[in-house]
């Protein structure tokens, strides 16, 4: 099944599975594009309606059930839900889970690479074969280093809201950077995926902060 995903991608980008993984992964995300106006639009809501849910953590923090009761009539007023912003993070999970199996697939990217470095091997089994100052390497370093790029711009741009628990106001702004280490220990092919979908996600963030509610 995975061999035959890949041979279709790799046909319809006209032999290059790099271009076919770069291609599956926008047509991925502009799929999950409606999803991902409705979760900005959530996080706009639930910053406006702070003050109120600071309000109601206070005033219900004996009564968990009263509370959740009285948070979620607060968001259905407004037309949304508390979880609407995790719904884009759920429905690309069989995406990344499909990409996963095909970059470490034991055959199914044999023979294809990006610029000289096979999409099928890691890092660490790149500089085992090809050397540390190689051309492969030097390709998997410069995706790497990208990936890495387009975390630190994402995490300056993350906001969290006040109403959030403490420590997820700390652990929110480092998410990004599990991209990086899953660029270090994935094949890379899925290190293209992780660029290709996190500056995807990245743009859009910074286009859709403009558009108001």
């Amino acid at each position: 099944m995975i061999d035959s995903l890949v041979t279709l991608v790799v046909n319809m980008s006209g032999g290059s599975a790099a271009l076919g993984i770069v291609l599956f992964t926008l047509a991925v995300r502009l799929m999950l594009l409606p999803l991902n106006v409705r979760r900005d639009r959530a996080m706009k809501i639930r910053a406006r309606l702070a003050p109120k849910l600071r309000e109601l953590q206070k005033r219900h923090a004996r009564n968990p059930e009263r509370l959740s009761r009285e948070t979620s009539a607060l968001f259905a007023k407004e037309g949304t839900s508390p979880f609407a912003g995790y719904l884009p993070m759920l429905a690309q999970l069989p995406f990344m889970w499909l990409m996963y199996r095909v970059a470490t697939h034991p055959s199914a990217l044999v023979g294809h690479d990006l610029f000289g470095a096979p999409l099928g091997q890691q890092v660490a089994g790149m500089v085992a074969n090809y050397g540390l100052v190689s051309t492969p390497v030097l390709v998997f370093v410069l995706v790497i280093a990208l990936v890495a790029a387009v975390a630190w711009l994402s995490a300056r741009s993350i906001e969290v809201a006040e109403d959030q628990p403490e420590l997820l106001r700390k652990v929110l702004p480092l998410m990004p950077y599990g991209s990086v280490l899953a660029a270090l220990v994935l094949p890379l092919a899925a290190a293209l995926y992780l660029l290709v979908s996190t500056a995807w996600a990245a743009g859009e963030r910074a286009v859709l902060a403009t558009r108001p509610l």
